[in-house]
C-alpha cells in the first residue's frame, strides 16, 4: 500500500495554507492554541483556543500574531475572533498558581484546558511552540505558529487582548506600578517600581526580580510567596460546564471563557524571569 504524498506547506504561502492542507487532509476542525504573559513577572498567565471555519468564512481581516498588531487593531480583530469561531475559549490563571506550580506546567495545562473546553470537538491541534499531550487528537506544535496558522494567530488574539483588559484593571487596583502602559512584563520603569514599593500580591513571586524586590530571595520558589487565602486552582477539578463569559462580565476571574457561534451554511524555569515582548 503507498503511502499518501507529502503535504508541503510554504511559509509564503499565507497564514490559511496550514490549515487548508490539514482540511484537505480530512481534519475539518482544526483548532489553534496560544497564550499571552509567559514573560511577565506579574498578572495572570491567560492561555486560548479557537477553532475557525473553514473557506472564506473563516477569513478574518487584518488577523495577524497579536505581537504585530497596535492595541486597536487586536481589539478590532478580537471582536471578529468572537463572532466568526465555530468555538473559542480562554483560560487564566492566577500569578499564585505560577508560583506554586511553575510557569510551564501552567502554560501547557491552561491550553490543554483551553482545548478541552471548546463546545466543537477539534479533530487536528496546531499549538505555538508547545506541544501539548493528552488530547485525544493529532496535532503539531509550531514554532512561531501564531504567523503561521490562523487558528493560532486568532488563539493569540484572544488571549492577548483578554490579559490586556485584566492588566488595566489591575493598575486601577494598584496605580503605583504602571500595570496599563507595560502590562506586567520587565521594563525600566516596572524595575524601579519594584525597588521603591516592593511587589503587590499580582506579582509572580517565583521570579527572581520579584523574589530579590521582596527580600524572599534566599528562599525556595514556591515559599517566596507570602501565606496568603487560596484561590481557585487550575487544577482543582471544576466544572468547566459553565463558561465565565468575557471579555466584561467576567473579567478577572480564574476559569474558562468560552464561546460558540452557530455554524454558516523550550521548557522555561519558573525562576527564570523573562523579558517580555516588544509592545
Amino acid at each position: 500500500m503507498l503511502a499518501p504524498p507529502r503535504t508541503v506547506v510554504r511559509r509564503e504561502a499565507g497564514l490559511y495554507a496550514l490549515e487548508q492542507a490539514l482540511q484537505r487532509r480530512g481534519f475539518r476542525h482544526v483548532a489553534g492554541a496560544d497564550e499571552a504573559g509567559r514573560g511577565a513577572c506579574a498578572g495572570p498567565l491567560v492561555a486560548a483556543a479557537a477553532i475557525l471555519p473553514e473557506g472564506r468564512r473563516g477569513e478574518i481581516p487584518g488577523l495577524a500574531d497579536s505581537k504585530l498588531l497596535t492595541a486597536a487593531a487586536r481589539e478590532r480583530v478580537y471582536d471578529q475572533v468572537v463572532a466568526k469561531a465555530l468555538a473559542w475559549s480562554v483560560m487564566i490563571i492566577q500569578p499564585t498558581e505560577v508560583d506554586a506550580r511553575g510557569l510551564h506546567v501552567c502554560n501547557l495545562a491552561a491550553m490543554r484546558r483551553a482545548l478541552a473546553s471548546l463546545t466543537v470537538r477539534p479533530e487536528y491541534v496546531l499549538t505555538d511552540g508547545f506541544g501539548v499531550d493528552g488530547l485525544g487528537v493529532p496535532g503539531l506544535a509550531v514554532w512561531k505558529g501564531d504567523r503561521v496558522a490562523a487558528c493560532v494567530a486568532a488563539a493569540s488574539v484572544l488571549a492577548k487582548v483578554t490579559r490586556d483588559r485584566l492588566m488595566v484593571e489591575l493598575d486601577e487596583r494598584y496605580p503605583d506600578y504602571g500595570f496599563a502602559v507595560h502590562k506586567g512584563y520587565i521594563t525600566e520603569d516596572h524595575s524601579t517600581a519594584l525597588t521603591r514599593h516592593g511587589p503587590c500580591p499580582e506579582h509572580r513571586f517565583s521570579y527572581v526580580n520579584v523574589a530579590a524586590a521582596s527580600g524572599r530571595g534566599n528562599r525556595p520558589p514556591r515559599a517566596r510567596r507570602p501565606v496568603s487565602s487560596s484561590a481557585p486552582s487550575l487544577f482543582d477539578d471544576v466544572s468547566v460546564t459553565e463558561p465565565l463569559l468575557l471579555p466584561e462580565a467576567a473579567a478577572g476571574t480564574v476559569g474558562v471563557a468560552s464561546g460558540e457561534q452557530p455554524r454558516p451554511s523550550p521548557s522555561v524555569g519558573e525562576d527564570e524571569a523573562m523579558e517580555g515582548e516588544e509592545r
